[in-house]
């Protein structure tokens, strides 16, 4: 972590460039190699004779379109709808309508093959304008989401820690709903979102009572022991087997998604000295939408593995994403170790690895894993108030999502306090020098929170269904009460409870987000882990029974009683 600090000081030398305008960043020419699209739009000069190559005329790909049913439907709310014809790439048409001739909301698309003129894809709703929900196979991870993969990992998640001396122990439950986020998951990987959304919010609002429960219940009695169903060194061999599968499986069949190409984008423009807000280019306007650790982060690799200028296959982004992978992976271990003993470590190890969410993360070369990263790294330093502030500031600085932590996190007596509020300041500042370099605070904050707060998206209740502003408002205004009050109130206040209350405080944030995403489970995933398997003590061993001679001998006899 104090990598990342390192490359925020060195990449703030070449202040000048930083600090030229958004205009002057813009005129920096870059060789890219052009490829062709096979999902490009072009529009045919004529709608009454077929284009060159083609069997269908424009005229003739309308009317197919104008007849599918749910495109029939769509346009009956809206009587001044018209239709755009356009190619789209060699072999197909894609027929879009619109509200108006002005064609301000795209409200139904159509996708006709050109050589049968059957009709391929057919969209309304939200999934016209969110490719991403449409449910298109391997999209997010490729062979991760496989049900091939993902079932076995959901089994080797939760047998180690069934007892089945208990069976109605909450444990279970703790389980079987962290494992719930999959059945939401498997309708959105088909595209039926209004199944997928409403089945995210049973869990979260579970873990997030339970994990309140955990950090403001303060433990009455030792901790019950760590019950295994396998031996740890089992899950040691397990850990290591499941850490190469998962490295192997991103490097020969993952794929990177606009979170990852942000990154190297970001990436790049930090290590060239160029304004890192207001200036992504065309095929990722809004990938300047986080903190500038998150870009930091990724600097090393993109050295290294240097963007080309184009989303290809990035290979800068599966560095990182494997990077954050491990970190989590090794920080639960040394937490674990240090709060528990070694069994916990390893066990909350492969809890990490064996859940099938971390591996969509990365898979996905996304770079949420880098949030769980930082915050397991606090978690690890929080008897020291300086290191516990660096940490917090980092991972605010990376996704703003974890400043809300900061109460939580600060909450010592006034003398740790002060020293935690300094090294977090200090730390911010260093992290933030890119953007006050660039001196436009206003578009740093137009282009990551103002957007974020701001932006529209179908997967969530208030997105797909349209709840009411205000019901959101207050919801996020709850949220953020109980950030501030969780510092202040009775609580727990070992690393447990303070895992359990970081939880859920991020959890009561996602509850009012307008964007919520499967990545973000492994947001809280760790935390989880500590708060809920991490209470356990480290599992004792009996001592060994005494030799039979000296249980019958007299003067042992007499001595034990003597």
């Amino acid at each position: 972590m104090v990598a990342l600090l390192a490359v925020l000081l060195l990449l703030a030398a070449p202040a000048p460039a930083l600090a030229t305008t958004t205009s002057a960043a813009k005129t920096v020419t870059r060789t890219v190699t052009t490829t062709t699209d096979p999902n490009a739009l072009s529009t045919p000069s004529r709608l009454d004779r077929p284009p060159i190559g083609h069997r269908l005329t424009g005229l003739k790909a309308r009317a197919i379109a104008e007849r599918v049913p749910k495109v029939i439907a769509a346009r009956r709310g809206y009587p001044r709808s018209t239709a755009g014809v356009f190619l789209k790439g060699a072999t197909r048409w894609q027929v879009s309508f619109y509200d108006t001739r002005k064609r301000k909301k795209e409200i139904a698309q159509v996708i006709v093959d050109d050589t049968t003129g059957a009709v391929l894809e057919a969209w309304t709703g939200p999934q016209v304008a969110w490719t991403m929900a449409r449910g298109y196979p391997g999209a997010f991870g490729r062979k991760a989401g496989a049900l091939y993969v993902w079932l076995p990992l959901l089994v080797l998640f939760v047998v180690p820690f069934v007892d089945p001396r208990r069976p109605l122990r909450i444990r279970h439950l703790d389980l079987l709903v962290l494992c719930s986020f999959s059945i939401s998951l498997a309708f959105f990987s088909r595209g039926k979102i209004d199944a997928s959304v409403p089945l995210t919010y049973p869990p979260l609002l579970y873990l997030l009572g339970r994990l309140a429960w955990v950090g403001l219940r303060r433990p009455t009695g030792p901790p019950e022991p760590l019950r295994l169903l396998v031996p740890a060194g089992w899950l040691t061999v397990a850990v290591i087997f499941l850490l190469g599968f998962r490295i192997g499986l991103n490097v020969t069949n993952s794929n990177v998604i606009d979170v990852g190409y942000s990154g190297v984008i970001g990436a790049d423009r930090l290590a060239h000295g160029h304004a890192l807000y207001g200036t992504f280019p065309k095929d990722d306007p809004h990938g300047d939408t986080y903190g500038p650790v998150t870009y930091a982060a990724y600097v090393p690799f993109e050295l290294a593995l240097p963007w080309k200028g184009r989303w290809d296959d990035l290979p800068a982004a599966h560095g990182a994403a494997l990077l954050f992978d491990l970190l989590a992976a090794g920080g639960l271990f040394l937490l674990g170790r240090r709060i528990r003993g070694p069994t916990m470590g390893i066990a909350l190890t492969y809890a990490w690895v064996a859940f099938p969410f971390t591996l969509f993360a990365l898979n996905t070369n996304a770079n949420d894993t880098l949030v769980a990263a930082l915050l397991v790294a606090a978690l690890l330093v929080t008897a020291r108030p300086v290191a516990r502030g660096a940490m917090a500031a980092l991972a605010a600085a990376a996704k703003f999502a974890p400043l809300a932590l900061f109460p939580l996190l600060a909450a010592q007596p006034p003398r740790r306090t002060a020293r935690f509020a300094l090294a977090f300041a200090a730390t911010a500042f260093v992290c933030l020098l890119p953007v006050i370099l660039q001196g436009e605070p206003r578009l740093f904050y137009d282009r990551t929170l103002g957007f974020q707060a701001s932006r529209d998206a179908p997967f969530s209740v208030w997105g797909l269904w349209g709840w009411p502003g205000a019901l959101r408002a207050l919801v996020q205004a709850a949220a953020l009460l109980f950030a501030v009050a969780v510092a202040f109130v009775p609580r727990r206040r070992d690393v447990i409870g303070t895992a359990a209350l970081a939880g859920a405080v991020l959890i009561a944030l996602q509850l009012g987000a307008t964007y919520w995403f499967y990545l973000y489970v492994v947001w809280f995933f760790p935390l989880a882990l500590v708060a809920l398997i991490g209470r356990d003590a480290e599992p004792t061993r009996p001592s060994p029974p005494a030799p039979a001679a000296a249980r019958s001998h007299p003067r042992a006899m007499a001595a034990s009683t003597g």
